[in-house]
């Protein structure tokens, strides 16, 4: 595929199981319906997609498309996305079904945007260009979903105080209860998850593409995935019952630091990685 229009609509079933990962993550940690229903949707969506790219391929070759690297890895992103349509038909598996898209979209992602791989092409530019704006894109909305737990965060702690202490006056009438607190911060943070561990794919995507040689212990690398096991083991310990009351807004507070840390301290470390 070398087409720019072929690219752009690629581009697009990347972005569609992304938001269809996101869903069903959160549907996954937090039950529900709709999110459910439209995480199903999505998906069906980027199977259409696929299947079209997959028969025109055929339609030109007048072959399967599996004898390179990408045909195959991009037939293989079709196989896991259908047998996680199969597995929804005839058997409730949110668990394998959530993991089956987590390696279907890694497969997805590498044959969209193994063409850039190839040096002189203009689509192949335009291609690494689009990644590294897609990887950045969506690190800042995981940030900025961090950001709003943060905020909730030490909105809990002042009115946990406040009501501790009995010195309530109509300034906290507009503010939102406890519980709401408790439930904003920690469903940012299941939305941002997933959001950041899509951007940390893309953006290894990237580096194995534009940059080069360069070592996966980057610091920033390492940094951002530890993260993500920060903010994981967070929402594990909430569930578990592990952390209760203000120590669920101070272990929201302190992965909000990590997060500062990773993006202003260590990001300066990093071989590829230019903040300043």
């Amino acid at each position: 595929m070398t087409d720019i229009g072929t690219m752009r609509l690629h581009e697009v079933m990347v972005v569609v199981y992304a938001v269809s990962l996101v869903f069903y993550f959160i549907d996954f940690l937090n039950s529900n319906v709709r999110l459910r229903r439209i995480a199903e949707w999505t998906l069906i969506l980027v199977w259409i997609l696929q299947s079209v790219f997959l028969g025109m391929e055929f339609l030109e070759d007048r072959r399967l498309p599996v004898l390179s690297l990408f045909e195959g890895v991009n037939f293989y992103a079709w196989l896991i996305i259908s047998l996680s349509l199969v597995i929804h038909l005839f058997r409730r598996a949110d668990f394998a079904v959530f993991f089956l898209n987590g390696i279907g979209f890694v497969a997805v992602v590498i044959a969209t945007f193994g063409a850039a791989g190839e040096k002189g092409s203009a689509v192949g530019d335009a291609l690494i260009s689009e990644l590294l704006f897609i990887h950045i894109t969506s690190a800042m909305l995981a940030y900025t979903a961090f950001s709003l737990s943060f905020v909730f965060a030490i909105l809990y702690l002042r009115l946990y105080r406040t009501l501790k202490k009995k010195d309530w006056n109509s300034q906290w009438g507009r503010l939102p209860s406890l519980e709401q607190a408790k439930r904003a911060m920690t469903f940012s943070v299941i939305a941002g998850v997933p959001i950041l561990l899509v951007s940390l794919i893309l953006g290894l995507q990237w580096a194995f593409i534009a940059a080069g040689e360069f070592p996966i212990w980057d610091p920033k690398i390492i940094g951002s995935f530890l993260l993500i096991i920060i903010y994981c083991i967070l929402l594990y310990m909430q569930r578990r019952g592990r952390l209760n009351g203000p120590d669920v807004a101070w272990g929201h507070i302190f992965a909000f630091l990590a997060l500062v840390v990773n993006f202003l301290l260590i990001s300066r470390l990093s071989v590829f990685h230019f903040w300043y």
